[in-house]
C-alpha cells in the first residue's frame, strides 16, 4: 500500500510540474475598434475575457461575437496594439470580489484602484459583472420611506428604499448637481457611484466636493469620456456587482449611475462592432434588451437581504424626452424626475418639473393629509402654468376667477420654497419647511 501511495504521489508531482495549457489562437484580422481571433470559437462564450500578447504585455478584451471560423474580440483599451499573428488566449468570465474595505476607494471599470491608495482587499465571493436580476417572486416588498433631503423630491416624488428612479434632463440643466445632493441622503449603509463617460476634470470636483461627506462609505467606479466604449459599458455593471455584494451582506445601498445614456451609447458602439444592424436612431436591438437587464438588477433583494436604491440619470439628447433610449428607461423604472431647461433659465434650482415628475411608490410614503395637499398644490401649479401666456398678455383680471387668484398668489411662494442650493444643506422636514414658507 505504501509503495502504491508513493507512486501516486510521484505521478501527481510530475503532473504539477507540467506547463499549463492555455486555450487560444492567432489574431487574424484587426480593425480600428475590434480584432478577430481564430481557433477558439468552440471554447469561449459571449462575454468571456481574452488576453492578447502585444509588445511584451497583455491587452484584455471581451468576446462580443462568435462564428464558426473565429471570434470578434473588442479590447478594453482605446487603441489596439496587436498585429496579425499575435496570440490571444482565454481568461474566463469577468467577475469582481468586492470587500467592505473598498469603501472610500475609487476604481476603474475593471476593478483596479485609481486613487493611489494601494491594492484592494479581495472578498470571499466572486460577483459576476453581468449577473441576472433576482427572481421576481423572491424579492422583498418595497415599503421603507427614504428622506432625500431635497425638498422638491420629498414633497412631490418621494422615494422608498429599493426603488429605482430616473433623473431625465438635457445637458447643463443641473442633473449632476442634483445627484450629488442625493448622494448625501440618510438611511443608507453604503453608496456606490458609477461615473460613466464623465469629463475628467469633474471627477475630483465630485469626489472632493458634494460627495466628500459620504466619501467614507462610498465606492466610486470611474470611466471617463476619453476611455473606450468597452470601459464605459463596463462601469455600470461593475458598480452593480459591488452594490449586489453589499446588498447580499444585508446592507441598504444607494446606487447612483451618471449616466445610463452614455452606457447606451457605449453599448451601441460595441453592438455595431459585433455586426448588429441599427434599428432605432442608430441603436441596435441588443441595447434595448441590455437596458432592462441592467436596471432590473437594482431594487430590493430577496427576503432577509438588503436593498439597492437606484438613481439613474438619463441625458435627454436635444431635450427630446421621446428619445428611444429615454422612453425605454422610463418604462422600466419606478418613477422619473424631469429637469426642465425653462425652469433652470429662471434660476430655480433644482430645476424639477413637479408636474412632469412622478414616483410610482409615493403612496407608500404620503399620509392621507399629505396626499391631498400635494394634489391641491399640483392643481394650482397646473392652473398657474396654463394661464401664464394669458396673464402676460394682460388677459387676466383679479377677482374674475377666485381659484386662479389663489394660484397666482400662492404658487410663486411655493416655487421659492422649492429653491435649494447644495450649500443650503439637506432639508430636514419638507412639509414643515413648506408650511413655514407659506405662513
Amino acid at each position: 500500500m505504501s509503495d502504491a501511495l508513493a507512486r501516486l504521489g510521484a505521478a501527481l508531482s510530475e503532473r504539477q510540474a507540467l506547463p499549463l495549457v492555455r486555450v487560444g489562437g492567432p489574431v487574424q484580422e484587426v480593425t480600428a475598434s475590434a480584432c478577430r481571433v481564430g481557433g477558439v470559437a468552440a471554447f469561449v462564450r459571449l462575454g468571456d475575457r481574452m488576453g492578447i500578447e502585444a509588445d511584451g504585455r497583455v491587452q484584455v478584451g471581451e468576446v462580443v461575437r462568435i462564428e464558426a471560423g473565429g471570434v470578434t474580440l473588442k479590447p478594453f483599451e482605446a487603441r489596439i496594439e496587436a498585429g496579425i499573428g499575435a496570440r490571444a488566449f482565454r481568461l474566463g468570465e469577468a467577475a469582481l470580489r468586492p470587500h467592505p474595505g473598498w469603501k472610500g476607494r475609487v476604481i476603474d471599470a475593471l476593478g483596479r484602484p485609481i486613487d493611489g491608495g494601494g491594492p484592494l482587499p479581495a472578498g470571499e465571493r466572486a460577483m459576476p459583472l453581468d449577473a441576472a436580476p433576482p427572481p421576481a417572486m423572491s424579492r422583498a416588498r418595497v415599503r421603507r420611506p427614504v428622506r432625500t433631503g431635497v425638498r422638491a423630491l420629498d414633497l412631490f416624488t418621494p422615494l422608498c428604499a429599493g426603488q429605482r428612479i430616473g433623473i431625465f434632463a438635457g445637458s447643463g440643466v443641473g442633473k449632476s448637481t442634483l445627484l450629488a445632493m442625493l448622494a448625501g441622503a440618510e438611511g443608507f449603509d453604503s453608496v456606490v457611484v458609477a461615473l460613466v463617460g464623465e469629463r475628467g476634470r469633474e471627477v475630483r470636483e465630485f469626489l472632493e466636493g458634494p460627495l466628500a461627506p459620504s466619501r467614507a462609505r462610498a465606492v466610486v467606479v470611474v470611466s471617463t469620456g476619453d476611455e473606450s466604449p468597452m470601459m464605459r459599458r463596463q462601469a455600470p455593471r461593475a458598480a452593480l456587482a459591488v452594490a449586489e455584494a453589499f446588498r447580499d451582506a444585508g446592507e441598504s445601498v444607494l446606487l447612483i449611475v451618471d449616466s445610463v445614456t452614455r452606457y447606451a451609447h457605449a453599448a451601441r458602439d460595441v453592438a455595431l462592432a459585433a455586426g448588429e444592424p441599427a434599428v432605432a436612431r442608430g441603436y441596435p436591438p441588443s441595447v434595448f434588451s441590455d437596458l432592462p437587464r441592467l436596471l432590473e438588477r437594482a431594487g430590493p433583494g430577496p427576503d432577509g437581504q438588503g436593498t439597492i436604491t437606484g438613481l439613474f440619470s438619463v441625458l435627454v439628447d436635444g431635450d427630446d424626452h421621446n428619445d428611444p433610449v429615454a422612453d425605454s428607461i422610463r418604462g422600466t423604472l419606478d418613477g422619473h424626475v424631469v429637469l426642465d431647461r425653462a425652469i433652470a433659465d429662471q434660476g430655480r434650482y433644482p430645476a424639477v418639473n413637479t408636474l412632469g415628475s412622478i414616483s410610482r411608490l409615493a403612496d407608500q410614503v404620503w399620509t392621507a393629509e399629505q396626499r391631498e395637499l400635494v394634489r391641491r398644490l399640483r392643481s394650482m401649479m397646473a392652473r398657474f402654468e396654463e394661464t401664464r401666456d394669458l396673464r402676460l398678455m394682460g388677459g387676466y383680471r383679479s377677482g374674475a376667477d377666485p381659484e386662479l387668484d389663489h394660484a397666482v398668489a400662492l404658487v410663486p411662494r411655493v416655487y421659492e420654497a422649492l429653491r435649494q442650493e447644495p450649500a443650503h444643506g439637506p432639508s430636514r422636514d419638507a412639509f414643515l419647511e413648506l408650511a413655514e414658507a407659506l405662513r
